[in-house]
This record gives C-alpha cells, structure tokens and sequence, in this order.
C-alpha cells in the first residue's frame, strides 16, 4: 500500500497487553438481507460484535475475498495508527514512546479519528483526512456548476459539505440576459440528486450536505417548506405500497435526503418575533426591499417544518460571529452538514472524539489521563492538515493558512448513567461543562506548545487581537461551574491559564480546536452507547430485521449504574430482568422513584412514560457551547404529541440560552426511523390505512398511523 506505515521504530508491542480473538463478521440491510461477511477477522476479545462489523466492513482496506483485504484490527491501527505516528515524528512534533501510546489509546477505544482518517490513510501518499468541509458559493452559473463538481470529490472520499446559498439570486430577481432566476431552490434540487448517486467514502449509499439561506433572501418561505412538502410525498408512496426505508423506492423517489437545512437568522429577526414586528426580505442583486411580513410569519414556517419531518433548524447570526476567532478574516456563512464545524468558507476540517466512559473507574474521573489523551489525537491531528489532500487549491491554501482542528467525545450520555446522574440535572450539566472546558483548555494549551515549535497558523498575526479575546472569554466561563468536580475543575482551570499564557507569548498553531460531532460510526467502534453528546435514544430499541424479526439492543451502562448507586445482588438483577421482560424500566421491583431520572432517555420507552425533556437537551448544550471552538451536533428531541408552537419556543429558547444552532426532531415525524422502541413499531413497514377524517392515506408512525394531510393518529390494531 503506498504511503502506508511499516512498523519501523515501534519498539514494543502496543498491542501485547490486549487479548485477542477471531470472529466472523456479518451486516444485514433492513430487509434483514446480508450484504456484508467476512470471517476470522483478529480484534480483541472485549470488543463487541458490533464493533467488530463496523470495523471490519467500514474500514478494512481491500477488495472482499482478496489477498489483500486487510483482516486484522493490528492491521488497520498500525496502518493509520502507525502512519499518524510517522507523519507526527516527522513534524518534530513526537515525545518519546508517541506511537505506542496513540496504537495503546485506539486499541483500548479511548478515542478514534473521523471515517476519511481510517478510510484514506495508509493508502494513499496524499490521503483526503478531513471530514468536514465548507464550500463558497457566488453568483453565477460557473460557481454553480463548479460546486457540484468540489462536492462530489468530497462526498467520494467520504466527508460532508455544507454551504451558504444566499449569494444566489431568488427567483424573483432578473437575470442580466432577461428573464427570472432560477432561484436556490432549484439547484438545490440538482445538488441533492447529485448527492445521491455519489457514495460516502464508496462504502455508503448516501452523501451529507448542509444547505443554507440568511432569514432575509426573499426565497426563505420557499426554502423553508420545501423538504416538509418532500415528506409528504415519500407518506404517500409508502401508503401506496412502495416500499419505505430510508434507501427505500418511497424516499429515493423524493428530493433532499441528503441535505439538512438550516435558516441562518439575525438577531433583528428574533427580536421581531418577540415583538410581532414586520420583517423585510431584500434582493440579493441590489438589496432593496422585496417583501414584507410578520416575522412571526416566518417562524411559524420553520416550526412547520421542523414539526413535520425535522428540517430547516436554525443558525444563530450574532452568537456565531461573537464567538469568531479570525473575524479579521472574515465572517463565518455556513457549517458542516451537522452543524458542529463552523468557520470561514472554503476550509476543512479533520475530526476526532475521545470515549468518555473510558476515563470513568474506580477513583472517580481520570482528569490527567484524558488531558493526555488529548495531546496525543492533537498532535496527529495538526499533522493530518500538511499530509492531507484538499480538492480546491483555495481549500488547500485556507487549511494551512488555518489549520481548524474538531477535536471532542462520545458517551456523555453513558458516562452520566454510569455515574448515577441524570442527563437532565444541574450536577449532570456541571460534569459536562467541566469536561469540555479541560478538553478545549487543554487542546489550546497543547496547540500553543506546538506553535511555539512551528509557529501559530499563518492568519493569527491579522487575528491576534480578536483571538486572544475569544480565548478569553472561554477562560471566563469557567466561572459558570462552581459546583463541578473539584479535581475536574481545577485540572480546566490550570490547562485554560496555561493555555492563555502561552498563546499571549506564541500564538496558536490552530484556529479552531474543538467541535462536538455527532461520532455515529466510529462510536460503535468505540463500544460506546450514546453518541456524541447524545442521551441514549431508550434504554431498549429495536431494529427490523427480514420477515418482520427485530434485532433487540439494550443499553450496557444500566447495570453499572445500579452498582453505582447502590443496588447489590439480586435487586439488581431484578431490575435488570423487568427491563429485559418490559422494555421500560419504569415500576421495576425494588427501584426507588428518585434513581428514575438517572435512566430517562430521549424517547419514552411507551405512551405516557417519562422521557427526557426538551428544555432538557437545550440546557446541556447551554453548559458545554461556551467551553467549544465551534458548535455541537444535536438533536433536540421532541415527543409525538409536541405542537408547533412549542417546536417555535424552543428555537427562541435556544438562541437566548446563547446556542449557535439547533435542530429539532418529534418522534415518529417522519414515515421512518432506523430504530424504534417497540417490536410492534417494526413490523407495521408497509401497512396502508385511510385516515378516518379526510381519507388519506396515513403512513406508519412509530406504533402507530399518521396522517400527514390533518395529523389524525391511529393506533396500530
């Protein structure tokens, strides 16, 4: 493989202190058809079968069934791992024993580096690395045509890209020979179909883009609907028997499953809904007004359609740019397809998340082993920005000349569990925000101590001053977690000190450190139950397999959670067998009422269960956002039976707690979800039922029928 490691100055085995097995490893499509088999794939024994699949089939290189298709997890860490390494040590950027620490830390799942890092390394001499990516856009048919094309080379190598279309003119501006533009909304169309056929990486059926348009480009009603208007499409083909799934004939027929959208909105705009005030569109061509409406107007359409099917959310125009370390460079548009990658246009940005439930042990919190696990992915992660292939020069150029680094975790929600907090509580929210603020105090720290070897990023010297006062204000966050872990508290303190000192004397070698992604494939390599900074879905889901079967999963931190809060043998075997008996372990024998908050999760496991709140999702990323470079990939989770008006509520709620973006999604909104919480919600795929009141066809909604013509709900008998 040209480019790839070949184990030369390991020294010892980072690999002997791990027990090792062979097994087979298998993944079935929703139809429950195998579409993916390897046997005697060698991972260690303590990894489970799920990690195993995912590692095997996503990230293996070579041709199935071929002499050289890798077959070993050895073989995959020492030819990312191990090539890392060498790329670190050749920056002069290694400390003694740094490649055996970075295999020991990736083998143990203590961390992991985003899908291109493992797709890409190791094979190619120049790898594409980052998995986020910002794309400009103008005005004019050329940069139009010319971004499908920087895409797909994106999507191939299997990252995403996000862009802000408010350079196009609407479709009601003229263009220069005559006639009307086409609008935003129609090459949004093109680009989605683009999109689809172009797989993540060759190894995914679909590619992810974020597409955005500022609250005063006067196509924003048109934006705002138009997936919404899709989904009720993709309600009728399913009720008319075409089969549902997300790369069903029903949802492959329909446009924009590869987008999410967001409305990018100002400050001025909110104010106006708050105080029913008009709001004005203007042209993109000459900025005189166009139209005139109730700003509430406006909102109300985007809770439609977020009620509806989960898109547009909301960017928050001032809380983005108050937080831009580089405004000297310009002003940040767009993101990444989550949300979570924020800076200026035509950049990129390699990812990589730590599992927070690996420094959780017997004495608490490891606060010094997670500080150097951070130096250890930050290292290899500036690394990657030199070594990596960019598909523009202009990206090329803007990657060096900033070097943006996502550094964040996984697990959050298990950590909390484990430790017997509940995800909704002050003490939860004290234990996040202190993790995150030594996670980002100690990666500036440690991207000051390599600008002091290699210099800060080119544009740190135009920036100096506005960097410098973001940093600070980070650093004065801190304030906000009196009541956090001591030890936790003062380790941020003294990384955040150190981390000013040292920028204030050398600068920093990156101009963004953190980001919170959402981690989907590489936590399940990681073993982890929760993603990102996700609450888990429901402590019991489902899957559905071929002929109706459902794979059953339950959540592994429950037992460890009882153990920890003081449940021994056999009550906590009981608890545990009600939950594997009932799906909920509500009115379990034995638990105390004040423990159920610790196991509430974001879906209630049955009608009329507990769940987590949505004010609760939006206050735990109220206590991480100000302790982060960039911003977080999460999903507000909504019951069912939210309305419109609270979807809007909390899209102001959210701005005011000084989040830079939110999505929202109400449960069984959409005619399909991959994983439900109850076998009866499996098996409905592909029933058709009249809605009683207008006769449409309703669709199948969880463990239920939807109608998506007047909201009718029926139940499933």
């Amino acid at each position: 493989m040209p480019g790839a490691y070949n184990g030369a100055g390991m020294g010892s085995d980072p690999f002997s202190d791990v027990a090792w097995s062979e097994r087979r490893a298998e993944i079935r499509d929703d139809a429950g058809q195998v579409i993916f088999v390897q046997d005697g794939v060698e991972a260690p024994a303590g990894w489970s079968q799920g990690a195993v699949n995912i590692v095997a089939s996503r990230y293996f290189h070579g041709a199935p069934g071929s002499a050289q298709r890798e077959r070993s997890v050895k073989q995959l860490f020492l030819r990312v791992g191990g090539t890392l390494a060498a790329w670190v040590e050749a920056a002069a950027l290694a400390e003694e024993g740094y490649a055996g620490a970075l295999l020991s830390l990736l083998v143990h799942q203590r961390g992991a580096f985003n899908s291109p890092v493992f797709f890409n390394v190791g094979i190619d001499e120049r790898p594409q690395c980052s998995a986020c990516f910002i794309l400009s856009l103008s005005d004019s048919i050329e940069s139009i045509l010319d971004l499908a094309r920087v895409e797909a080379l994106v999507f191939k190598r299997g990252s995403g890209a996000g862009t802000n279309l408010s350079a196009l003119r609407s479709s009601r501006e003229r263009l220069s020979g005559g006639g009307f533009a086409s609008g935003p909304v129609s090459f949004m169309r093109g680009y989605d179909a683009f999109a689809a056929v172009v797989k993540s990486g060759g190894r995914a059926r679909r590619a992810a883009k974020m597409q955005i348009l500022d609250a005063w480009h006067p196509d924003v009603m048109h934006f705002v609907e138009v997936k919404a208007l899709e989904e009720r499409k993709a309600a009728a083909l399913i009720a008319a028997g075409f089969s549902a799934g997300l790369d069903g004939e029903a949802y492959h027929s329909v446009a924009f499953q590869n987008s999410n959208l967001s409305v990018r909105v100002p400050d001025a705009f909110l104010r106006a809904v708050e105080e029913d005030a008009p709001w004005t569109t203007r042209a993109v061509t000459t900025g005189e007004p166009m139209e005139t409406f109730p700003a509430t107007a406006l909102l109300e359409r985007i809770a439609e359609g977020a009620w509806a099917c989960g898109d547009p959310g909301l960017q928050f125009e001032e809380t983005i740019q108050a937080w831009n370390p580089c405004k000297v460079s310009g002003r940040i548009a767009a993101s990444n397809p989550c949300s979570e990658y924020l800076f200026l246009d035509d950049t990129a940005c390699n990812l990589a998340s730590l599992n927070l439930l690996a420094y959780e042990g017997a004495e608490g919190f490891d606060a010094a082993r997670l500080a150097a696990d951070v130096g250890l992915l930050l290292r290899a992660m500036e690394a990657i920005v030199d070594r990596s292939s960019y598909p523009t020069p202009m990206l090329d150029r803007n990657s060096r000349r900033f070097r943006p680094l996502g550094l964040g975790y996984a697990n959050l929600g298990a950590l909390l569990m484990a430790r017997g907090l509940p995800y909704d509580s002050e003490a939860g929210r004290l234990l996040a925000g202190a993790v995150t603020a030594l996670m980002t105090g100690e990666a500036y720290r440690v991207s000051a101590e390599m600008a002091a070897r290699l210099g800060p990023f080119e544009a740190f010297g135009e920036n100096r001053d506005c960097f410098l006062e973001v940093l600070e204000r980070h650093r004065d966050a801190l304030g906000r977690l009196d009541g956090a872990p001591a030890p936790l508290l003062r380790a941020a303190r003294t990384a955040w000190d150190d981390a000013l000192a040292l920028a204030r004397r050398h600068g920093v070698r990156n101009a963004q450190a953190t980001v919170l992604a959402p981690t989907g494939t590489i936590a399940f390599l990681m073993d982890c139950d929760t993603t990102g900074i996700e609450p888990d879905l429901a402590l019991v889901k489902y899957k559905r397999l071929s002929g109706g079967g459902t794979l059953k999963m339950v959540n592994r931190t429950v037992g460890p959670a009882l153990r920890r809060l003081g449940y021994a043998e056999p009550a906590a075997g009981a608890i545990l067998a009600h939950l594997e008996r009932n799906d909920t372990i509500e009115r379990a024998p034995g638990l105390r009422d004040e423990h159920l908050p610790v196991f509430d999760c974001a879906f209630r496991p049955r009608e009329g269960g507990r769940a987590i709140s949505p004010e609760g999702h939006l206050l735990m990323m109220a206590a991480v956002q100000p302790f982060l470079s960039g911003g977080i990939s999460k999903t507000v989770n909504l019951p069912h039976d939210a309305t419109r008006e609270t979807v809007a509520r909390l899209m102001l709620r959210a701005w005011k707690l000084g989040l830079k973006s939110i999505a929202l999604f109400r449960e069984r909104s959409k005619g399909v979800q991959p994983l439900a919480t109850s076998p009866v919600a499996c098996a409905l795929d592909g029933r058709k039922r009249l809605c009683p009141n207008c006769r449409r066809p309703m669709v199948p909604a969880g463990a239920c029928f939807r109608c998506l013509e007047c909201g009718e709900v029926s139940s499933c008998s």
